[in-house]
C-alpha cells in the first residue's frame, strides 16, 4: 500500500495517507493504456473529410479528342484523375472513427495510469483546494507552492471559483473524478488530487 504525503495550499506537508492498492497499486498494463489513448483520440475525430471521385466532379462528359491519330494518349474524359480539376482516385469520405472498449479494460487502463503516477512520484495530494474569489493569481500561487508547472487538478465536485481561476493558466487543466481519462492524465506532467477526490476515486474504482 502506497503511503503519500498530503500538502496544504501553502505547499507544506500536513499528514500522510495510504492509497488503495486496488486503484493506485495495480500492475501497469501498457497495452490497455495505449488502447485507451487511441480510443480517446479516435472518438474525438470529426470524420467529416470529403473529396470528389471522378463520378462526382462536374463536366468532362465529352471525349476531349478522337481516339486515334492525334499523337496524344487516348483520353475519355477531362475529369479523370490525371487531369487538373479531375476527381480523386481513392477520395476520402465521411466516416466514424470511434470504437468501443470494454468497461473492465477502461477501468484497468485508468488504474494503470494512476499507479504509474504514484510510481513516478508525479502524484500530489492536497488536503483541500478552496478559493475565496475568482483569482487566477491566487490559483497560480498554489501551483507554484506545489512546484507544478504542467498538471491536471482533479476535484471531487464542481467548484466554479477553482475551475475559472485555473482556466487562464497555460499547462494547467481541471477535471472532476467522473470526467478524468487516461489521455489527460498522461498529457500532464503532474497529477494533483484533492483528498476528497482520492476517496471518491477509490470508492468508484476499487
Amino acid at each position: 500500500m502506497a503511503n503519500v504525503s498530503v500538502y496544504n495550499m501553502e505547499g507544506k506537508e500536513v499528514e500522510k495517507i495510504d492509497l488503495s492498492d486496488a486503484v493506485f497499486g495495480v500492475e501497469v498494463n501498457e497495452h490497455l493504456v495505449h488502447m485507451a489513448v487511441v480510443q480517446y483520440l479516435a472518438n474525438r475525430r470529426q470524420g467529416t473529410q470529403k473529396a470528389k471521385t471522378r463520378s462526382e466532379v462536374s463536366g468532362g462528359g465529352r471525349k476531349p479528342w478522337r481516339q486515334k491519330g492525334t499523337g496524344h494518349a487516348r483520353q475519355g474524359s477531362t475529369r479523370a484523375p490525371q487531369w487538373t480539376g479531375g476527381g480523386v482516385v481513392f477520395a476520402p469520405v465521411p466516416r466514424d472513427y470511434s470504437f468501443k472498449m470494454n468497461k473492465k479494460e477502461k477501468r484497468l487502463a485508468l488504474k494503470s495510469v494512476l499507479t504509474s503516477r504514484v510510481l513516478e512520484n508525479k502524484l500530489i495530494v492536497l488536503d483541500e483546494l478552496k478559493m475565496d474569489e475568482y483569482k487566477t493569481k491566487q490559483f497560480k500561487k498554489v501551483m507554484e507552492n506545489l512546484n507544478v508547472k504542467k498538471g491536471l487538478v482533479v476535484l471531487a465536485e464542481n467548484d466554479d471559483k477553482v475551475e475559472r481561476s485555473a482556466r487562464n493558466l497555460s499547462g494547467i487543466n481541471t477535471a472532476l473524478t467522473n470526467t478524468i481519462n487516461v489521455y489527460d492524465i498522461l498529457k500532464s506532467d503532474t497529477l494533483v488530487l484533492t483528498k476528497d477526490a482520492v476517496k471518491k476515486i477509490e470508492e468508484v474504482y476499487a
